[in-house]
């Protein structure tokens, strides 16, 4: 049985955001990064959460540990630019997570810049 991808998008795993993490595939949006992203919190992909960062803004991998996280629901509320032929995008995104059983809501507006020619997670731009 297929599984449903993690990125809320109603594809398949495997077809969606599983070929990004795997390396088998590039995002060629904004957005197919952002999802592929969040899909990689889900599942505590920490190696590929660090490689989609702009180097400007990333972190190291012992800031991103905390495994008390659990990712419940993506959902994807606007997305500007970040075209497969731009160099600059942001996702506003809602996502429900829980952490010892107690459910939150994270909502923020994301950049993205291509470095390289490749989309990378920029920082979060102040509402």
């Amino acid at each position: 049985m297929n599984q449903s991808c993690y990125c809320g998008s109603g594809a398949d795993f495997e077809k969606c955001c599983k070929p990004y993490l795997s390396g088998d595939a590039i995002p060629e949006t904004a957005e197919q990064l952002m999802r592929s992203r969040y899909t990689a919190y889900a599942v505590k992909d920490e190696d590929y959460i660090i490689k989609t960062w702009h180097s400007k803004t990333r972190p190291t991998k012992k800031q991103l540990e905390d495994g008390k996280i659990k990712w419940h629901r993506l959902k994807v509320i606007e997305t500007l630019m970040g075209g497969a032929e731009e160099n600059t995008g942001e996702v506003l995104f809602e996502a429900i997570y829980k952490i010892n059983g107690k459910a939150h809501k994270h909502s923020e507006r994301s950049t993205f810049e291509k470095e390289d020619g490749q989309w990378r997670y920029l920082d979060v731009k102040p509402d």
